[in-house]
């Protein structure tokens, strides 16, 4: 099953980058409730092993585009961001240690995996992966686009995904559009 997990994921975050033309440096915001996952309401149900599987297969696809993964917390921790020091050189870091019942198992694996985790109280991150309705859209870039994805489960989990665009303002979109493929 973990494996399975793994693989959705996986397909999930490289089909967001994808998409988002996400390149080097750019910041995907993930959240994920790993109860969701597992068929279980929100927040009664964390599976830190879930969770490591869930992590490792976005962590493999953020990877391979040099993409920085942003793991949303849970609401205990205000919805605060795990992600690498060298993202966000400018931004000012939080004093908090993601727990599986305080955080949330996904923030957890992150905090686990990165070479060197902070936490920061938001981000405005490029594109993202809501795993579980777990509310990601704060943590994204104005202007915020509804992504479909045809890999939009994983586990028993709706995945919905976002990417973000500059903002139309006055005159014509079109050079933009024209600029977009």
């Amino acid at each position: 099953m973990l494996e399975k997990l793994e693989r959705e994921s996986y397909n999930s975050a490289l089909e967001i980058i994808k998409i988002a033309k996400l390149t080097k440096g750019a910041i995907l915001v993930v959240g994920c409730s790993t109860s969701e996952v597992l068929g279980e309401k929100i927040g009664t149900a964390s599976s830190p092993d879930a969770a490591k599987a869930v992590f490792s297969g976005i962590y493999k696809a953020a990877k391979e585009y040099g993409v920085f993964i942003a793991a949303q917390c849970c609401e205990h921790l205000n919805r605060a961001i795990i992600i690498e020091k060298s993202a966000v050189p400018t931004l000012d870091i939080v004093n908090v240690v993601p727990k599986s019942k305080a955080g949330g198992s996904f923030a957890t694996a992150a905090f686990a995996a990165f070479e060197n985790p902070v936490a920061v109280e938001e981000i405005k991150a490029d594109a993202g992966i809501d795993i579980g309705f777990t509310m990601i859209g704060m943590h994204i870039k104005k202007v915020a686009v509804p992504v479909r994805l045809r890999n939009n489960k994983i586990g028993s989990a709706t995945v919905l995904a976002a990417r973000s665009r500059p903002k139309y303002i006055g005159g014509e979109r079109a050079f933009y559009d024209q600029n977009l493929a």
